[in-house]
């Protein structure tokens, strides 16, 4: 028999061998992706709240029960996946929650947020960021002088605000250096609080504001906001390895953290801003912060950006009158800010 012939019978028999295979002679191998996974997820009944005060590479430092004196830290449990956990986040926590060195508890749920501090990296910039959750005020510190005043981080401080629900307030140092009048002429109409916090004035108008409250600071840097946190928080960078547990516990200039306030409260210090883009905010998300001007708004034409002439002639705003229409060239200053996205 040639070699040809032998070939070809190899194959005939290979061939007839086939037809008595069903899919029980076939093994394959499974994949990593095609295990079934369970829909039923631990209810963790035995979890204990804690509000989050830190975060630093993938470790949250967290008070039990919002006290200062019961600091554990955290990893987030894999059935949250990529579910974003931020300071100022009320979560359930389970585990090792002794607070002894080298434990770690897990966070299993994050509470719905009532407030937001959001921003974005440029007004281009389509990926928000919460920067403070469930903050109730934003304190916006401002120098007078050295370096001079910005307007517009002061609007865009406001708008992002206004839409998430804080109370802003206007706090300026250096007051020393420059009259504060000019500069908060700006804002009148808002119903800003404004508190003086130089390096002469008592530091005790602002503790006042805050006691009791969860407040988020921002400046930019150089404006005295450390100054003003070691003023309000006796012994600040003891206070900061207290409550945050991660890391060395110390409080770089990339990450907030929340620190206890000696009469209760909290406040948390944020990095200095370098960039505040606003791209996730709408001109009628700060109109709807304001309810007067959002019913009015009710009732102006489709597409109105609520500038007023000649952008908006038609803008049913400027139809109010006594303290709403003060109010009205206030906040058109904030949508101008937001509109324009000029350099500040």
């Amino acid at each position: 028999m040639g070699a040809h012939a032998r070939h070809r019978g190899r194959l005939l028999s290979r061939r007839a061998g086939t037809q008595h295979w069903d899919e029980s002679d076939v093994r394959v191998r499974p994949g990593k992706g095609s295990r079934p996974r369970t829909k039923n997820r631990p209810e963790h009944r035995d979890a204990e709240s804690a509000m989050v005060v830190s975060k630093d590479r993938g470790r949250w430092g967290c008070v039990l029960g919002g006290d200062p004196d019961r600091p554990v830290v955290a990893m987030r449990a894999r059935e949250l996946g990529r579910t974003p956990v931020v300071v100022g986040d009320e979560v359930d926590v389970v585990g090792d929650l002794s607070g002894r060195p080298d434990t770690l508890a897990r966070i299993v749920r994050v509470s719905p947020r009532r407030t937001v501090l959001r921003r974005t990296a440029d007004d281009t910039d389509p990926f928000e960021r919460v920067v403070v959750a469930n903050a109730e005020q934003l304190l916006i510190v401002v120098a007078l002088a050295d370096p001079p005043p910005r307007t517009g981080f002061v609007e865009r401080a406001l708008v992002a605000a206004y839409v998430g629900g804080l109370q802003p307030i206007l706090c300026l140092t250096k007051n020393d250096l420059a009259d504060p009048d000019e500069f908060v002429s700006a804002f009148t109409g808002l119903d800003l609080p404004i508190v003086l916090a130089g390096r002469e004035d008592p530091i005790e108008a602002v503790a006042t504001m805050l006691t009791g409250r969860v407040t988020a600071l921002i400046g930019h840097s150089g404006v005295g906001k450390s100054t003003m946190v070691n003023r309000l928080v006796p012994e600040a960078d003891r206070a900061t390895g207290v409550v945050s547990g991660v890391g060395k516990g110390r409080h770089t200039s990339t990450q907030s953290v929340a620190l206890p306030l000696p009469d209760g409260g909290w406040v948390v210090d944020t990095p200095g801003i370098r960039s505040f883009g606003l791209a996730h905010i709408s001109p009628e998300d700060v109109v709807d912060a304001f309810a007067d001007l959002a019913e009015a708004a009710q009732d102006c034409p489709r597409g109105c950006t609520h500038l007023g002439p000649p952008a908006d002639p038609e803008c049913t705003l400027d139809r109010l009158t006594g303290h709403s229409a003060a109010r009205v060239s206030a906040v058109r200053l904030l949508l101008t800010a937001l509109a324009t996205n000029e350099s500040w």
